[in-house]
């Protein structure tokens, strides 16, 4: 684990040590926050029966989720419209005061 520091996560109640490069303890720990999350919702809907079945479940859903970029663009997508609304807000507002 040269120039490598160690991080520990827990998956599905398990705690795994990983190697981690410095300064990305933060990110790795989010994504393995986000895997867990997807593993057990998996576990939760009772479909699939076996850790190793869940995981690849998950990895495929997470794999399909970045190709398609589903979760970004819908993300980038709501932000767009939440900032065109208080801008339309905003001018709305300021013709108000400018009418005043």
């Amino acid at each position: 684990m040269k120039n490598q520091d160690s991080l520990s996560i827990i998956i599905l109640d398990k705690e795994y040590r990983v190697a981690c490069p410095p300064g990305e303890q933060e990110s790795l720990q989010a994504s393995a926050n986000e895997l867990n999350k997807k593993l057990t919702e998996i576990k939760a809907k009772g479909a699939v029966i076996g850790t190793e079945r869940i995981a690849i479940m998950a990895a495929l859903n997470l794999c399909h989720e970045m190709l398609t970029g589903r979760t970004l663009q819908s993300e980038h997508a709501e932000l767009n419209t939440r900032i065109e609304s208080l801008s339309d807000k905003i001018d709305s507002s300021m013709r108000e005061i400018q009418l005043s």
